[in-house]
């Protein structure tokens, strides 16, 4: 089996099987995605992925989820330009969820907010943090 990526960065093909296989899908066919800052930590979002979006986010480099609502492929900032280039994908023990490191380009929330996560329980309320 092929360890670490090709000269041109992408993964081998050995590689994307072996996440592939190491993932634990749902009755719908989807694995949770958290998509995280790579340089800061920062949890972006939360989305899911199917296998053929898993497989061509290892592929470009360029994150693409699974769109609930529009029962289809969503390459992240397609329309908003607020794209997501991957740097890492991690799987968790279990297999049933993901950790996208990734260099987000503009807000990931598609409210504007940089962060899917910018309200917090604070006292009996929900508040906007920054």
């Amino acid at each position: 089996m092929s360890e670490g990526p090709m000269s041109d960065g992408t993964p081998a093909p050995d590689a994307v099987d072996a996440v592939l296989s190491a993932l634990k899908f749902d009755r719908d066919g989807l694995v949770a995605a958290i998509a995280q800052q790579h340089d800061t930590g920062e949890v972006l979002m939360l989305a899911w992925m199917n296998r053929d979006a898993v497989a061509e986010t290892l592929a470009t480099g360029r994150v693409c989820y699974w769109s609930r609502s529009r029962q289809a492929l969503w390459r992240k900032g397609e329309t908003s330009g607020h794209i997501q280039m991957l740097k890492e994908l991690r799987v968790d023990c279990d297999g049933d969820a993901i950790l996208l490191q990734v260099e987000q380009t503009g807000p990931a929330c598609h409210t504007g907010e940089h962060s899917c996560f910018f309200r917090a329980a604070r006292g009996d309320a929900l508040v906007k943090i920054g």
